[in-house]
């Protein structure tokens, strides 16, 4: 009984949390405040002023993670809406992808080899750009820390929706697909998300960079960990 009164309040506090970030948002509406990334940073400062172990925490916090699974399989419906679209860009869109799955692998896995990393944690950051359940089960496969990954898979997702219009800035990327493809290959889910915000068609794309590069880097991500380790 112990145990449903503290998921409970988990599951209550974390919506409560997420709304007050939301409506934060929209009154100032700036990068910085996206619900994601406030609503962590609350959740986290809360844990650690009351003294609440994670493991506690996430008894009520796993049931939200549970949505995760729905809420991408959800996407599905705006990506049916501008199939016509896609279908004529299909193959720049791949392409982009691929390339975007392989150099997030080769990137994460190179930089931590370079600056002296342990084999585990190299192998956890090379799955950092896929969505969360997808990286623990390729983390868990090639000998990485599954805890870790998912760290890994928030910060990834919460600094390309935060960062993202920086970056097209700084480098000139203008294009709704380019943006799309950018946004789903890096920040898997939490950038689909803020891409959907940005119009139905770059949510479209990201959500089909998303799924896409998941299986692209599920495949690769041993072979290149076996390679370079």
């Amino acid at each position: 009984m112990t145990n449903l009164y503290i998921g409970l309040i988990a599951i209550i506090g974390t919506i409560i949390i997420y709304i007050l970030s939301a409506k934060l948002h929209d009154r100032f509406a700036k990068p910085f405040t996206i619900p994601m990334l406030i609503s962590t940073i609350c959740i986290v400062i809360i844990l650690l002023i009351l003294n609440i172990p994670y493991a506690t925490y996430m008894t009520g916090g796993r049931w939200v993670n549970e949505f995760l699974g729905p809420a991408v399989v959800s996407l599905a419906y705006p990506l049916y809406m501008q199939r016509h679209t896609i279908k004529k860009l299909f193959i720049p869109i791949l392409s982009g992808i691929i390339a975007g799955a392989v150099i997030g692998v080769l990137s994460g896995v190179l930089l931590t080899k370079w600056t002296g990393f342990s084999d585990e944690i190299i192998a956890t950051i090379s799955t950092k750009s896929v969505t969360t359940p997808v990286s623990m089960a390729i983390t868990k496969s090639i000998g990485g820390i599954r805890p870790l990954a998912a760290i890994l898979v928030m910060i990834a997702g919460i600094s390309g929706a935060v960062l993202n219009e920086l970056i097209f800035k700084l480098f000139h990327i203008d294009h709704y697909i380019a943006k799309g493809i950018a946004l789903g290959s890096a920040s898997h889910a939490i950038g689909t998300a803020t891409s959907m915000e940005k119009s139905l068609i770059q949510g479209s794309v990201s959500s089909i960079a998303m799924v896409i590069s998941a299986i692209t880097v599920s495949i690769i991500t041993p072979g290149i960990i076996a390679v370079l380790l």
